[in-house]
């Protein structure tokens, strides 16, 4: 029996853990964490070993699949081809080349060949029906990087293996592995936070994984983050603990739009006490070398825009951004921020509720009225890769019947789930351990510079194709529907270049100036060191400085003045995310699901209480989107007054072919999200604070 032991990166999620693979005879056997790899040093979570079962997963789709009045056929590659080809152009040219939308899900980001080449397949289709997971939840962040740094995706990161004390808000890094923050064993890097001196608070309406392991905990009143950051702001500013780096302006303009958010007044709204939000500004503004990091639960609300500034500012206005232990900006081998646009934001609208556009893509809650409403402009055929926006995006029953009413619809995915299903063509790309792997874009938002190049694990049967082959195959039908000219000659060369041609140009021009025969030599990755100040220098406005008074930002302080505290007896629902499910896309792995049911409806106590229900008793979830069954657990984790799903449950909608998956109790949390309810700067939609009302079902 043949065994051998292979190096790689586990891509499910943006901890991009290294792991060792075991083979025998042409089978995975074991995965276990890589000690050598100098960012993970070890970790992996539950997720890690599912890659085995991703492989093996008999319900994977490997050939394309044709939608029939018979049931699902395969059907040929290059006749499938043809077909969507066909098909797209036929609507375009009857209908307009907006007639076709394109939705782009998470995994794209965690697959090299789908980087590569998937942005260039899209531009052949020529339309600004663009959507992606971006707006569902990070979107507000991009946007906060665009306006003060210059670009959309020059996220500063904690510096965690640094920071002497760490605030987070609506972050839940142990169950997430970090999230625009690639921080593997963030479990073991708090305890070093603490274990030096350290100190760790977190800000949440439910107390999670990570907050019973920080050192204080305070309860938040969803929607009502702004308010807390603002009071944080004043309070440092009150203090005379504003010390912002010479190339920083418009200190003056946020004194004067927070004047009024003092600690009482946030109190009021975010039910977090003043005195202990004079404590926090004075702690943080002291540390030396503090971090403030808000993820999810900030950007997906009503003011996700103003919170992701506030928080940038708070990191600013401290001298806490650029420098060690506070915020930094990572020094990747392949800069991303090179081949990646800036970003605009507003260049053109959405159809119907005229929300803004940024870097190209349109917000994900404008899908389905886009889809659904006529006339010209309408989204008559779409192309999803690697999405299930049915499970992920708000109102999921709307964007299903949306779905339903095209005239064409080409999926790119390994599964027919609650999305693909809908589809008239499906093209299943490669499984994770069959394709080599780069981590381009997370090496960019990683705790520490490192770089890893990992072959393929596993061969690809001659029957499959990668994404990026199906992306070079599907873009080049494209262009050469259009006339020979030099730009379709450089469009079709680009499409042929391998993703491995593509990072050894990216090494070979980096700041290392590395090359992939180097970094092949080392397949546990190389370790480049901690993160390095590089401001003003690596900002990309040209004057080198960073404004922080932002009209459209600081206009939105009016509409969160008339914001109300919570109403008697008014629940808000909240989502939640566990450390074994990856969105909706991991149910199918048997070893994920098992144990203990995580579907439930979490509840606090008294809320329980004044309306007679108890644990395990079936209740009515009632929001503007629907009503929707599910059973309640009371859970002393709940802040009063709110509730909590998961999110990516759902999966028993007819024509699913996830054998286990289907099997798993629980509702979509989106079935009850509403996609009117955005942040109007970025267009986000609000799925966190989602008022509701619950009763027993009869």
């Amino acid at each position: 029996m043949a065994t051998t032991v292979r190096r790689t990166s586990c891509n499910l999620c943006e901890a991009i853990c290294g792991v060792l693979v075991t083979i025998e005879d042409g089978h995975v056997t074991d995965i276990r964490g890589d000690e050598s790899d100098p960012l993970s040093r070890g970790h992996i979570c539950p997720k890690a070993v599912a890659l085995r079962d991703l492989q093996e997963d008999p319900d994977r789709l490997t050939t394309p699949v044709r939608r029939t009045a018979d049931g699902w056929q395969e059907i040929g590659w290059d006749a499938a081809y043809s077909l969507i080809v066909d098909k797209l152009t036929a609507i375009q040219r009857e209908h307009g080349r907006n007639s076709v939308g394109v939705y782009l899900g998470n995994p794209n980001v965690h697959s090299l060949g789908a980087l590569t080449h998937m942005p260039t397949m899209v531009r052949q289709l020529r339309t600004r029906n663009k959507f992606s997971a971006t707006s569902i939840d990070q979107l507000p962040q991009m946007l906060s990087s665009y306006l003060l740094y210059g670009h959309q995706l020059m996220i500063a990161v904690p510096d965690i293996d640094r920071t002497s004390y760490l605030l987070m808000l609506g972050a839940n890094p142990l169950a997430s592995n970090g999230s625009m923050m690639t921080a593997p064993g963030f479990g073991r890097r708090i305890k070093e936070v603490r274990k030096r001196g350290g100190k760790v608070v977190v800000i949440d309406p439910r107390r999670t994984e990570t907050a019973a392991v920080a050192d204080e905990h305070h309860f938040v009143r969803p929607g009502t983050d702004a308010a807390f950051l603002l009071a944080l702001i004043h309070q440092v500013i009150a203090d005379g603990n504003a010390r912002p780096a010479p190339y920083v302006d418009g200190l003056a303009a946020v004194e004067a739009a927070v004047e009024e958010w003092t600690p009482e007044r946030a109190a009021a709204l975010t039910g977090i006490d003043a005195e202990v939000i004079r404590r926090i500004a004075g702690e943080y503004a002291t540390a030396g070398r503090a971090a403030v990091y808000g993820r999810v639960g900030v950007s997906t609300q009503q003011f996700g825009a103003l919170c992701q500034w506030a928080i940038q500012v708070l990191n600013i206005i401290t001298g806490n951004l650029d420098r060690p232990g506070g915020t930094m900006f990572p020094r990747p081998a392949v800069n991303a921020l090179i081949g990646l646009g800036r970003g605009h934001l507003g260049v053109w609208s959405s159809r119907i509720r005229g929300l803004p556009e940024f870097g190209g893509e349109l917000p994900v809650s404008v899908m389905a009225e886009e889809i659904l409403t006529p006339g010209d402009g309408q989204i008559r055929a779409m192309v999803t890769i690697a999405g299930n926006p049915v499970l992920s995006t708000p109102d999921g029953r709307k964007l299903d019947e949306a779905f339903e009413s095209l005239e064409f619809m080409v999926a790119v995915d390994p599964y027919i789930n609650e999305t693909t299903r809908h589809a008239d063509v499906i093209l299943p790309p490669a499984p994770p351990l069959e394709r080599d792997h780069y981590d381009v874009i997370f090496h960019n938002l990683a705790v520490r510079n490192t770089a890893r190049w990992n072959d393929a694990v596993l061969d690809k049967p001659a029957s499959a194709r990668h994404d990026w082959e199906i992306f070079r195959d599907l873009g080049t039908a494209l262009v050469r529907r259009t006339p020979l000219s030099r730009k379709r000659l450089v469009t079709e060369a680009r499409l042929r270049l391998a993703p491995r041609r593509v990072v050894d140009v990216g090494l070979r021009i980096g700041p290392y100036k590395l090359s992939l025969r180097k970094l092949r030599k080392s397949p546990g990755g190389i370790d480049l060191g901690p993160l390095q100040p590089a401001l003003p220098g690596a900002l990309f406005h040209k004057n080198k400085r960073i404004n922080l008074d932002q009209p459209m930002i600081l206009a939105d302080l009016d509409r969160l003045s008339e914001l109300q505290a919570t109403a008697d007896g008014e629940l808000l629902l909240i989502g939640r995310r566990h450390l074994r499910s990856n969105n909706s896309w991991m149910h199918n792995s048997a070893r994920l699901v098992k144990g203990k049911p995580r579907h439930h409806l979490l509840m606090h106590p008294t809320d329980l209480a004044d309306r007679s229900l108890t644990t395990g008793q079936l209740v009515t979830i009632t929001s503007a989107a629907g009503s929707l069954a599910v059973e309640v657990a009371s859970s002393n984790d709940m802040m009063p007054g709110v509730v909590s799903l998961p999110h990516g449950f759902g999966h028993t909608r007819p024509g699913v072919h996830l054998t286990v998956a289907t099997q798993l109790p629980g509702i979509s949390l989106n079935d009850l999200t509403d996609s009117s309810l955005t942040d109007p700067i970025s267009g986000t939609a609000a799925v966190n604070g989602t008022p509701v009302t619950i009763t027993p079902t009869p």
